[in-house]
């Protein structure tokens, strides 16, 4: 799988070292989109874009691709995301304290069910909420989750589309 990646400058350092880590231990093919430089000055729209326009083009063409942005908070980053055809961006900073069960009492994993709910193909990352080692182990979760295709799941995703 190709893992698309993208900061601003509160997201770069992490950002070269989750490149490095997704390329070289999960083993998956990667291209950073930037920043390429630490600029206290940069303007992440246009460097988030990169990455997402790549995402979209490859789900137009069916390939199986990803994209990881980051940003301080992330939100401005999972916004721009999302603003591309066929790109599902989720937000994450870290776990709830609270975890969740649903009916069955299976205990709910808040970033994978974006993978098992709504097939997210890009995840923003709140590098200001978390460590290296949390950004690590919710990389690996979120790239390792699969989307089951349940029909109710697929139908929805189809709505969203549609909108």
């Amino acid at each position: 799988m190709k893992v698309y990646f993208a900061s601003d400058h509160a997201g770069f350092d992490t950002k070269n070292r989750l490149v490095e880590y997704v390329r070289d231990h999960l083993g998956h093919e990667v291209e950073d989109c930037g920043a390429l430089v630490n600029d206290p000055q940069d303007d992440y729209p246009a460097i988030i874009a990169l990455a997402a326009r790549k995402l979209s083009q490859d789900v137009a063409a069916g390939k199986d691709s990803r994209a990881i942005v980051a940003g301080g908070s992330g939100q401005g980053e999972a916004i721009v995301a999302n603003r591309f055809k066929g790109v599902r961006c989720a937000l994450y900073y870290g776990d709830p304290g609270n975890a969740q069960v649903d009916a069955s009492g299976k205990q709910l994993d808040i970033l994978t069910s974006t993978r098992e709910h709504n097939d997210a193909n890009a995840l923003s990352l709140g590098l200001r909420f978390l460590t290296l080692d949390q950004a690590k182990a919710a990389v690996t979760r979120w790239l390792a989750a699969p989307f089951p295709g349940d029909a109710r799941h697929a139908r929805r995703i189809a709505q969203i589309d549609q909108v």
